[in-house]
């Protein structure tokens, strides 16, 4: 098949992307696929080949490596050639309507918001994951938690906080500690931080200022336990250890910096419980082919659900590969697992 393989753009999470989208695209083309990997900010400006002929001669793809520190956004605007406001670049969906299936290696804003996926929806291009109404939802995180909750699925309590450099001290008086400060819909662990003392909360806000509002949610302590969702179906659970602070933007893409469990050591019963939680936010939002579940099991046994991912990442450390891995599901079947999801679920309209 014809595959783009999309990543990048403007989301502070392009690097994640970009490597997880290395990783899928060269899968991809060891099973035989003319897969061409595309960074929806850039486009194709440095690519000479004509677009007719790109998926016979295929461009080479970047090595598969999340820097240590967060993109610089602004440098990433300046650098492009094309000056012009739009966050898809020149030639993107050109290609987009050329290829069998767009395989969305995207992360973050416009690209697990929905934008992109309503988008590929109007060219009637078939893409991997969620739809653009389930994406929006689980983009959300207070939506998301909202409906949860309406539900029956525990959560941490939360509110919103909307606030500028003026009203960050009343803020912070008037909030319970210690919480967990995050961004309404960011992932990564991008902009998140855990609060124990009035100082950290006001470091918190502050680091978050340009964003005007923040999630601010009870912290709970516990043990970091992810499930992932393929086809319908929970994987195994992992458990996350990270071997100094939480599981931060460095401890998830380094490799070494947290310990990963699969499936995690829990009682058979609290496992069961876990991959029912997962499929039932999975539903609830309307997700579609894969999606990966944040819990926090407290020491009492209690699941607390925090967020859910619409598109997992796919790099070195990632968590759904491991997952699919411990029920015999390697890299390159995983992918194409959810490419053929993609194509049917076309079919099936």
């Amino acid at each position: 098949m014809k595959i783009v393989v999309l990543c990048g753009g403007l989301s502070m999470e392009r690097n994640v992307s970009i490597t997880s989208s290395a990783l899928i695209c060269s899968a991809l083309r060891r099973m035989g696929h003319r897969a061409v990997m595309v960074d929806m900010f850039y486009g194709l400006e440095d690519v000479d080949t004509p677009l007719d002929r790109l998926f016979d001669e295929l461009p080479p793809i970047p090595e598969a490596r999340v820097a240590e520190e967060e993109p610089d956004l602004e440098a990433v605007k300046a650098s492009r050639k094309w000056k012009s406001p739009s966050m898809v670049g020149q030639g993107v969906f050109e290609l987009c309507r050329l290829a069998d299936v767009v395989f969305l290696g995207l992360h973050g804003a416009c690209g697990e918001d929905g934008r992109i996926q309503a988008a590929l929806d109007l060219m009637g291009v078939p893409y991997t994951g969620s739809g653009y109404l389930g994406s929006a939802i689980a983009m959300d995180k207070d939506l998301t938690k909202r409906l949860a909750s309406a539900a029956g699925v525990r959560t941490p309590e939360w509110r919103i906080a909307r606030f500028d450099r003026q009203s960050v001290d009343e803020i912070a008086n008037e909030t319970a500690l210690p919480c967990v400060v995050k961004p309404v819909d960011s992932g990564s662990s991008i902009g998140v931080s855990i609060a124990h003392t009035r100082d950290e909360l006001v470091a918190a806000l502050e680091e978050n200022l340009k964003l005007g509002r923040v999630i601010l949610e009870q912290y709970v302590h516990g043990r970091e336990i992810q499930v992932g969702v393929l086809l319908d179906k929970n994987l195994p659970s992992i458990e996350i250890r990270p071997k100094h602070g939480f599981y931060d933007y460095k401890n998830k893409y380094q490799a070494g910096a947290a310990v990963e469990i699969c499936p995690a050591p829990v009682d058979p019963e609290i496992e069961a419980q876990l991959g029912r939680t997962a499929l039932k936010v999975h539903r609830l939002l309307g997700l579609k082919t894969y999606s990966r579940t944040d819990f926090i099991l407290t020491e009492s046994g209690e699941i607390c659900f925090l967020e859910i991912n619409t598109l997992p990442g796919m790099t070195p450390t990632s968590l759904m590969p491991q997952e699919a891995a411990a029920v015999g599901i390697d890299y390159e079947k995983l992918c194409q697992t959810i490419v053929d999801d993609a194509v049917g679920s076309v079919s099936r309209r």
